[in-house]
């Protein structure tokens, strides 16, 4: 997503950008000016990004912010001089997007969805609902620059839970039956799902292979457990896209990007789906239900 100052324009687009648009309303037009925001959604095609990339580029605007890792990579890569705002980006420090959380440098700031032992947390989530459970496998992605330390983070947790992890790997789209084949070879029996724009993308790919297989499982946004995942654990990403838009207002007023320091996660959301949780044979303890900040029933 892009931003430049003039008309307000609106096109087709995902609905974390919606998020987006309704904190620029807030942040943004609300002392009288008008913007224009250029979407451009990759569809969980990472080959896509130069091509995308090189429309904003060429479009001269003010300020691009990017959701997730990968892309904003692709736009540290592209251009030093343009501000750039990461939306949810999981860790900048780790992946070299920025010199630190206070002081970024560069032109990229905005916010990091990265939180210590997140990966723990999700599998003890599991854990509680299947006491029972000795194996889990991960669904990543090698192209995600974050989920080298998101491996890392669960290894550490699962030597303490006495689980036993496999990691798939998928890139794209054409993955998918390969990855569910191995896991379905390994035997698992959990599924947890890395945060990565692939994956949102083919949600109800993911969320239909572990209905088939009865694999309870944790991801991290809720669109999934919308779409009939069991549940999701982790930073409230809507509330990070809204946030984003006041990097936005800050940098077109003025602001550099070097001198905004990075925000790290200050709300995390637990959604469960009882329905789903019935249909596995599960029964959700009462302290997980306390703890949900939304029931789907």
């Amino acid at each position: 997503m892009s931003a430049s100052s003039g008309t307000p324009a609106r096109t087709s687009r995902p609905i974390s950008s919606d998020r987006f648009a309704t904190g620029c309303v807030t942040s943004v037009t609300s002392e009288g000016r008008n913007i224009v925001i250029e979407y451009r959604w990759a569809e969980g095609k990472y080959e896509r990004f130069p091509e995308l990339v090189a429309e904003l580029l060429a479009l001269k605007v003010d300020v691009i912010v990017a959701a997730g890792t990968p892309a904003a990579l692709a736009l540290k890569r592209a251009t030093t001089t343009i501000p750039l705002v990461m939306a949810a980006v999981g860790d900048p420090v780790g992946t070299g997007l920025v010199a630190s959380l206070a002081r970024p440098g560069g032109n990229l700031t905005g916010l990091a969805g990265i939180a210590p032992d997140l990966e723990g947390k999700r599998l003890e989530l599991l854990k509680e609902l299947a006491p029972n459970l000795a194996r889990v496998s991960f669904l990543v992605n090698p192209a995600n620059a974050l989920h080298v330390a998101s491996e890392k983070q669960a290894g550490e947790a699962a030597k303490v839970l006495h689980l036993k992890l496999q990691f798939v790997g998928i890139r794209a789209e054409p993955g998918f039956e390969h990855a569910f084949d191995a896991i379905v070879k390994e035997r698992s029996g959990a599924l947890v799902v890395l945060a990565d724009r692939v994956f949102l993308h083919s949600r109800a790919r993911i969320v239909d292979f572990a209905a088939r297989q009865r694999l309870p499982a944790v991801y991290p946004y809720r669109e999934l457990v919308e779409a009939g995942g069991l549940m999701c654990f982790g930073p409230n990403y809507a509330d990070m896209h809204r946030r984003a838009a006041t990097y936005v207002d800050k940098i077109l007023k003025g602001a550099k990007p070097a001198d905004l320091p990075v925000e790290q996660p200050t709300k995390f959301e637990l959604v469960i789906n009882l329905k789903t949780a019935k249909a596995l044979g599960l029964t959700v303890p009462p302290s997980v239900l306390a703890r949900a900040d939304e029931v789907i029933q």
